[in-house]
């Protein structure tokens, strides 16, 4: 195919400046949001198993959801029942709400022993899964804009030029498309190995990342869309409601959970009850959310489905759940959110989002070491924006996997001091990201990236070395992972710093290799970056 080249500059102009400016902000959104794939899995991991109650038979619910309530009767305005095996059977929030980031929530677990009594524990909400979503969403960006989190917005900007960024990029490539799909050239100038790796990358995850493009953005300007959508429906609401109940209810004419889970699971054939939270049982306005599971289905939340029912009449306030009266623009909604979720397909999709979203974070970075690498000027004198984008694009990337993975090293440990851990995640990752990046402008971005390598590896391997510990030193109030889930989070943790180790010593002997003016040259007597902050020319 044939395309003027005036065109295809302006086009890989306009690619590459899209890129250039994005790229960090999504290298970080990426990473995390490969890890939040498995958040539940990390969060089991995370805490110790003492901490979750035991499972009971299902026919047991009522009997302990009666029992909850006459011991504690604030639980009527928010109680929670799981059916998930791995989590405590009932749960209530002391303090909280379980709503975003909040560090200081406080929970109740309960469960019936063999005897049938009620027995319960008070557990501080252990929010690492959370903050590893709170960087997905705002790639770290600390601040709010009208009670949301500024970075949200941030990053919903960065997708909208990755989007563009894709198109140009597409049309830019369009005339060589298949040929260079099919090329991996190792040989020749440096910067070919980049730019085929990065296209490579580009093309075969075209379609993955157009959604996640597409839906970053409406998910952070989803109520500038929705108020936009007011021109057309007027007074009228959007996403009509019913009407609200004045009726009084009484815990007695409660029907039972076995009740409440068969009307749902007859609402939504083939899906599973995986959580019942009754609000407000003793109101008016009492209201059950169930979460159901199907995996055949696309699902609207990162986990599962939702059905809004009264659970008193069983009446269905609303529901997300395919089912035959569903119409076409819940159907949509609930395509949408599931394509960014990869709320579909069990685990196979899951483990197919997470290498993706590893794949797309090498993609941000290839673009980076790219524009650098054709920026370069021949000799020793570089300018000052190569020599700032090299710090930045090792500072922030390498920062960001520093900062994540000094808090999975550090999460056991931080729970023998007396330090709030939520509070802990937050110190101990910003101040290992902002430590990487002055590193990088200091000391240059090959000697940072070199040792970063390594000192990553050590915390990568440390994960498992305190479960070993746990292990083989009773006594030690560590713990060692209790199930295959937990097993493969260390797996995991091992083989990043298996490859973080190998990646330290490839940029270590090209560091050697290199010629004199590079980031990734280290022959030079002095060991500062290079970059002199002055007015002066």
């Amino acid at each position: 195919m044939k395309v003027r080249a005036d065109i295809l500059r302006t086009y890989q102009t306009l690619h590459t400046w899209t890129g250039i400016t994005t790229s960090l902000l999504l290298f970080i959104g990426f990473f995390a949001g490969a890890l939040v794939m498995f958040a539940p899995e990390i969060d089991r991991w995370a805490t110790s198993p003492e901490k979750h109650m035991p499972a009971i038979a299902a026919e047991r619910y009522d009997e302990l959801l009666q029992k909850v309530l006459q011991a504690y009767p604030k639980v009527a305005d928010s109680v929670t029942l799981h059916f998930d095996k791995s989590l405590s059977p009932v749960s209530w929030y002391e303090q909280g709400n379980g709503r975003g980031l909040a560090l200081d929530e406080v929970k109740w677990h309960g469960t019936l022993n063999s005897d049938g009594e009620l027995v319960t524990q008070l557990v501080p909400v252990n929010t690492l899964s959370a903050m590893l979503d709170m960087l997905h969403r705002t790639a770290g960006i600390i601040g709010e804009i009208d009670h949301h989190q500024a970075g949200i917005f941030v990053l919903g900007i960065a997708a909208f030029a990755y989007f563009i960024a894709l198109v140009s990029g597409v049309i830019f490539l369009l005339p060589t498309l298949v040929k260079r799909f099919q090329a991996l050239r190792r040989d020749g100038e440096r910067k070919r190995f980049w730019l085929d790796g990065h296209n490579l990358l580009g093309i075969a995850s075209l379609p993955f990342h157009i959604v996640i493009a597409m839906t970053i953005t409406v998910f952070a300007y989803h109520d500038v869309f929705y108020g936009g959508l007011s021109q057309f429906y007027g007074d009228k609401p959007l996403f009509p409601g019913t009407e609200p109940s004045k009726i009084e209810r009484k815990l007695a004419d409660l029907p039972k959970v076995s009740e409440l889970v068969a009307k749902v699971e007859a609402h939504a054939p083939g899906y599973a009850v995986s959580y019942i939270r009754y609000a407000n049982l003793t109101k008016p306005a009492a209201s059950a959310s169930v979460g159901v599971v199907n995996e055949d289905q696309l699902m609207r939340g990162a986990l599962n489905d939702y059905v809004f029912i009264n659970p008193y009449t069983f009446e269905i306030a609303s529901s997300s759940a395919a089912h035959p009266e569903q119409n076409i623009w819940a159907k949509i909604v609930s395509t949408f959110f599931s394509l960014h979720f990869g709320s579909y397909g069990g685990d196979l999709v899951r483990w197919a989002y997470f290498l993706m979203g590893l794949a797309g974070a090498g993609l941000f970075y290839s673009g980076n070491i790219l524009w650098l690498e054709k920026r370069r000027n021949k000799g020793v004198q570089q300018s000052r924006s190569y020599k700032v984008m090299g710090a930045l694009t090792v500072g922030v990337s390498l920062g960001a996997l520093m900062g994540i993975a000094a808090v999975f090293a550090s999460n056991k440990w931080l729970t023998l001091t007396p330090v709030n851990i939520n509070h802990a995640y937050l110190f101990v990752y910003y101040i290992s990201f902002f430590s990487v990046v002055i590193s990088a402008f200091v000391y240059g971005p090959a000697r940072t990236a070199i040792y970063g390598l390594k000192l990553l590896t050590l915390l990568c391997v440390i994960v498992p070395v305190t479960s070993f510990i746990a292990a083989v030193i009773p006594g030690t109030e560590l713990w060692a992972p209790n199930s295959l889930e937990s097993v493969l989070v260390e797996v995991v943790s091992l083989l990043f710093g298996l490859m973080f180790w190998l990646f330290s010593n490839h940029v270590a002997r090209r560091a050697m290799e290199n010629e004199p003016g590079s980031i990734w040259y280290l022959k030079e007597p002095a060991i500062t970056s290079g970059i002199v902050f002055s007015t002066q020319r």
